[in-house]
């Protein structure tokens, strides 16, 4: 990512769901630090890719980021496909959305290629 201004390190981290882009961002102090995207598909929520800006980094703000939109994406009933490979490793150190969670398949990377 680019663009952004220099974050304030004290700042506290808001995830807020942009279901018109297809996107959770993460914003520190009003500025973006980044996003995680997503495609639905079938009842599944696929997840396919995270992103944190570099002056941002080192924050832990990806796993809150992603913590965030998967607990959101299951209390919205939607399943679990963790595409991206940063949401893929946070769901196998974190078991929250176990129940929820559905298998990698190529008709999810379809639907991921589909939308690009």
């Amino acid at each position: 990512m680019s663009g952004s201004a220099t974050p304030d390190a004290a700042g506290t981290p808001e995830v807020t769901h942009r279901p018109t882009t297809h996107r959770y961002e993460v914003r520190v102090d009003g500025l973006v630090a980044g996003f995680t995207a997503y495609v639905d598909r079938d009842g599944q929520r696929i997840f396919f890719h995270t992103e944190i800006d570099d002056a941002f980094a080192g924050r832990g703000l990806a796993g809150t980021l992603v913590a965030q939109a998967l607990t959101d994406s299951r209390d919205a009933g939607r399943r679990i496909v963790p595409v991206c490979p940063y949401v893929a490793r946070w769901v196998q150190r974190h078991h929250d959305v176990d129940a929820v969670l559905d298998p990698v398949t190529p008709a999810a990377f379809a639907a991921v290629r589909d939308l690009v």
